[in-house]
This record gives C-alpha cells, sequence and structure tokens, in this order.
C-alpha cells in the first residue's frame, strides 16, 4: 500500500507509490524520463483531472518544477486564457485540478505508438481511480484521447470518444465513469505558445469543463 500522511483535516495520497511501473517494457519511450506526479493533498477535492501527453525532455520542465517549468507555465496560461484569475499552478490546483499526463515516460521520438499507450494506460487507469469526485476528464490531445479509449476496450466498455479530428470531437457529450470528457488539444510544451488557434480552443474547453463542474455544484 501506498503510505498517506496528514496535511491539515485532508489526507494525502502519494500517487507516485500507488501507481508505479513493473515492467518498462515499452521500447519507443525513455525510461529515464518516467515521471508520475507526486503527492495530492486531498483527493477528494479534485473534480477535474487533466491529462496531457508524456513527461518533458527536460525534468526540469515537469508541472510541479517550479514556477518557471515550461509546463507549469503553460498550464497557467491557458487557464487564464480561459478567464481564471491564476498567476501560479498552485492557483490551478486550487480550482480542483489533478495534472498528470496519459505515458509516463518521455518520448523517445515524435510520436508514441499504440502498443506504447495501451501499456502504460494501465498506469492511468489506476490513478484515475485515486480520484471518485472528480466530474470532468480533459483530454490534452490525441495521445490521452486513445489511452482513455484503451482503458474503456479493455473493460469492454463503449468507445468514449470516437474517431475523428479533435476539432470536430470538441463540444460533444461523451461520459466515462462518472465523468463528463472534453477532448482537446495539448496545453503542456512549447507547441501551445506557438499555434495560436489551438490555444483558443484550449480556453474554450478550459471553460467549458469548469462551467460543467460549477454547475453540478451548485446542486450540491
Amino acid at each position: 500500500m501506498g503510505r498517506t500522511a496528514r496535511r491539515g483535516d485532508a489526507e494525502a495520497v502519494h500517487v507516485s507509490d500507488l501507481v508505479r511501473c513493473e515492467s518498462f517494457s515499452c521500447l519507443d519511450v525513455e525510461h529515464d524520463r518516467y515521471t508520475v506526479p507526486g503527492a495530492v493533498a486531498d483527493p477528494d477535492m479534485v473534480t477535474i483531472v487533466m491529462v496531457a501527453e508524456a513527461p518533458p525532455p527536460d525534468p526540469a520542465d515537469w508541472f510541479d518544477a517550479g514556477p518557471n517549468a515550461l509546463y507549469a507555465r503553460t498550464t497557467v496560461e491557458a487557464f487564464r486564457d480561459a478567464g481564471e484569475d491564476v498567476s501560479s499552478l498552485e492557483d490551478v490546483l486550487d480550482l480542483g485540478v489533478y495534472l498528470t499526463t496519459a505515458v509516463k515516460c518521455g518520448k523517445a521520438g515524435y510520436g508514441i505508438s499504440a502498443t506504447t499507450i495501451r501499456a502504460c494506460s494501465v498506469l492511468l487507469e489506476a490513478e484515475l481511480g485515486l480520484f471518485p469526485l472528480a466530474r470532468a476528464l480533459m483530454l490534452m490531445g490525441d495521445t490521452a484521447i486513445k489511452a482513455v479509449n484503451a482503458i474503456a476496450h479493455r473493460a469492454g466498455e463503449p468507445r468514449v470518444v470516437p474517431s475523428g479530428s479533435t476539432y470536430t470531437l470538441r463540444g460533444g457529450d461523451y461520459r466515462f465513469r462518472g465523468m463528463r470528457v472534453f477532448p482537446s488539444y495539448v496545453q503542456a510544451g512549447p507547441a501551445f505558445l506557438i499555434e495560436k488557434s489551438k490555444r483558443r480552443m484550449i480556453a474554450e474547453d478550459i471553460a467549458a469543463a469548469l462551467g460543467y463542474v460549477r454547475s453540478l455544484e451548485l446542486f450540491v
């Protein structure tokens, strides 16, 4: 069992203790860049899980590596684009957002094989199970979409997100294990700073996910 630690009245969960790869058998990723998020102060406060692609080439750019980390900076900017008054990754987490990647090892090349995505989806499935109160699942890019579809296929469940371009899929009503699913584009990394049209759509999708969760909270 993974260790837990008390932080105030909440029970912190150490994700990296509970979600672990045992084999490292995938051939098209860099195993020395294996990264799983660390502690979550209170998993019951997580209402949105945002899944990007894979860890960055430089560990100093990971989400929790500091305010200047690339993944942190672009994610904060994405939420600011969506109209949220945030200035740090901590502010984003305070919105009830949990940040992770579909594949836990760094990319060795441009793409990631379907075999690797399926294998690593086992870890993502375990990770999603840590947040039973999450109501929105943001799939940031094709790799995240394929990973969740792989989880569903393995369990004999229907495909979560249908085939098609992300542009045409955005805004659809997709569901997965109690969560509404929002397919979007990758918010973590250098592409976010370059592709302005996708940046606008990412902001719209974040606003939609936050709006959905907040609408549910009105009835609690």
